[in-house]
């Protein structure tokens, strides 16, 4: 399945909120977001207007989602 191409990193960490991950912190341009429970409790996610799809993937990835899942949440 594809993603979008036109998701903001803010879009994305409202995604990302819904699974129960939670901002920490920012840092310069990138926005921090931690969950106490899964494996990889880290993302870092650009506040970009668009996130490249290779980036996203990888965040979908991490997160422990499939892309399906992700749109979802959108």
């Amino acid at each position: 399945m594809k993603l979008p191409r036109d998701i903001s990193g803010r879009k994305a960490v409202k995604a990302f909120e819904k699974i129960g991950y939670y901002i920490d912190h920012q840092r310069g341009s990138h926005i921090i977001l931690y969950h106490k429970t899964r494996k990889h409790h880290r993302l870092s996610i650009p506040n970009h207007k668009t996130l490249r799809t290779g980036l996203l993937s990888k965040l979908i990835k991490d997160a422990g989602l499939s892309a399906e899942q992700f749109k979802k949440l959108l």
